[in-house]
C-alpha cells in the first residue's frame, strides 16, 4: 500500500507556500523589494512608492487601511498597499 503522507520536504514547501500571497500575484517579485511604504498621521495615511507620495487616505478609509495592515508584514503588507494604490501609474504620476 502506498504511503499517502507527504514527506517532510514536501510539507515544508507547502507550508512556505501558505505564508506567501496567492499564486500568480507578483510573478516578477517586485513586492519582495518592499517598494511601498506608509506614514500615518493623526487622521491621514500617506502611501509612498519608492519614497514618492502616491496617495493620501483620509477618515474612515485611513482607519480601515490601518486596521488591515497592522497585523501584516513583508509581502502581505506590500500587497495591501499595492491594492490600495490601485493602478496609479497611468497618467497621474509626476
Amino acid at each position: 500500500m502506498e504511503d499517502l503522507q507527504p514527506d517532510s520536504q514536501e510539507q515544508a514547501i507547502s507550508n512556505d507556500a501558505a505564508d506567501t500571497t496567492a499564486p500568480g500575484v507578483d510573478r516578477r517579485g517586485v513586492l519582495d523589494d518592499e517598494v511601498f511604504s506608509y506614514r500615518a498621521s493623526r487622521d491621514k495615511v500617506f502611501l509612498f512608492w519608492y519614497g514618492k507620495q502616491v496617495m493620501i487616505l483620509k477618515g474612515e478609509q485611513a482607519a480601515k487601511f490601518l486596521r488591515k495592515i497592522e497585523p501584516l508584514e513583508g509581502k502581505a503588507a506590500q500587497l495591501v498597499m499595492a491594492k490600495m494604490t490601485g493602478n496609479f501609474k497611468r497618467g497621474n504620476e509626476r
